[in-house]
Order: structure tokens, then sequence, then C-alpha cells
């Protein structure tokens, strides 16, 4: 696989003092912004069964999310990200089990590969940097976002970038800190915004998530589909 980022985060949901709380622990607010992501797969959701995840970010472009290694089990995903996209074409082909598509962009690659929107949706978000008290100033700030999604669903993460798997236990101790300076209960688990626009617009695919996850120990440590990305 390409080179690419490690997102380790967690997800959780967000009270009506969430944003003072972080003013207080010196959190500095970088943006509000509103985006529209859609989501793609294949009609029997071949990717997201394997877990993998597939999005067009407005303004952004494309973005794939692979699964981590997630040698620490809780209340976390772990995610590496690809946005080249001859490295998310490429991968798709290797998870899809497609041959090897010439050149071309993700865009050109859906219909040769069967993939189709599956969810689309706009967030508003409220994009928060901090770097922990004690913390080394050159250390990378952890990131809280603040999502509200225009379905009337509403959810946070704190999210670390590293670059090795070797990074991830510290990254998480800095979450899990930090989680709980905001309030957060120890083993809380929040549904990601796609799995409850899937739950509630298109529950057949909800479902079959839910066969594929609900019958095993839950994937990146706490594999249950509530915690998908979104």
């Amino acid at each position: 696989m390409a080179q690419c980022l490690i997102e380790v985060e967690r997800k959780f949901i967000p009270g009506p003092g969430t944003e003072e709380r972080l003013q207080e622990l010196g959190a500095v607010l970088e943006h509000r912004v509103t985006f529209r992501d859609s989501y793609y797969d294949t009609p029997e959701l071949s990717l997201m069964r394997a877990d993998h995840w597939l999005r067009q970010r407005e303004g952004s472009g494309w973005e794939f999310k692979c699964p981590g290694a997630t040698s620490v089990s809780g209340p976390h995903t772990e995610y590496m990200e690809l946005t080249a996209e001859p490295a998310i074409v490429a991968q798709l082909c290797e998870v899809l089990g497609a041959e090897v598509l010439g050149a071309g962009g993700v865009a050109a690659s859906l219909g040769p590969l069967g993939l189709q929107e599956v969810a689309s949706f706009v967030t508003k978000r409220s994009a928060w940097k901090l770097v922990l008290s004690g913390a080394d100033e050159e250390e990378p700030p952890l990131r809280v976002d603040l999502d509200t999604a225009d379905f009337g669903y509403a959810v946070g993460e704190v999210e670390a970038l590293v670059h090795k798997e070797a990074e991830v236990p510290t990254a998480l101790k800095k979450i899990h800190s930090l989680s709980s300076m905001l309030g957060v209960p120890a083993q809380e688990t929040a549904p990601a915004k796609l799995i409850v626009y899937l739950q509630r617009f298109r529950p057949q695919d909800y479902q079959r998530l839910l066969e594929v996850y609900g019958s095993r120990e839950k994937p990146e440590g706490t594999k249950d589909p509530d915690m998908r990305l979104g």
C-alpha cells in the first residue's frame, strides 16, 4: 500500500458546553465550515463490509480509509488514509479483486469497478486544535471536530494523525486524556454520521453491515458498525 497517514480517532456525543470546555482547555477554533460528503460502494457494500470507506468531500477531493493494525483495543478507531487518486484506484482494485485499471482518476474508475453513490449529506463543522498541557510544543496538536449533519445528528471526534504504527499507543493516550477532560465517559461510543444516515434512510444497507459486524468481535478493536467513520 502507498505511504499514508494513520488516523486515530474517538467519537463522542457533544454537549451544550463542549465548545466552552475546549476554550477553557486552551483549544483554538480553526474554522467553521459547511461541506457535503458523498460515499461510494458496490450495491452489495463490498467496501464497507470489508471495513474500507470511499468518500468524496466537496472542496477536498477523494479519500479512501483502510483499516489499521489496531494493536490496542478500546472505544476508538484506527484507519490508514489514502488521498492520492492513483493510490486510491490501485487499492480499490486490490480490495475488490478487480484488474488494475489504466490511467485515470477515481471518478473515471467508479463505473468500471461497479461503484455507486450510497450516501450523501451536508455537515456543519467547528474544527478545533489543542496541544495538551505539558506536551512538547513541537508535537502535532490534537484535533477536535464538532459536527452536525443536515439530518439532525450531532457527533464530535478527537483525532490524532501519526506516521507509524508504533506511535498509535501514545496518540491514544492523548486522545483518551482529552476525552476525559471533555467529560466523555471512559467507554462511551458514538455512531458515525454515515452509519446513522444508513440506519435512517437505507435500513437494508445498515442491516447488511450489522450482519457482518454484529456477528463477530468488533473491527479495529471495537468492530461495531456504529463506530465507522462518517
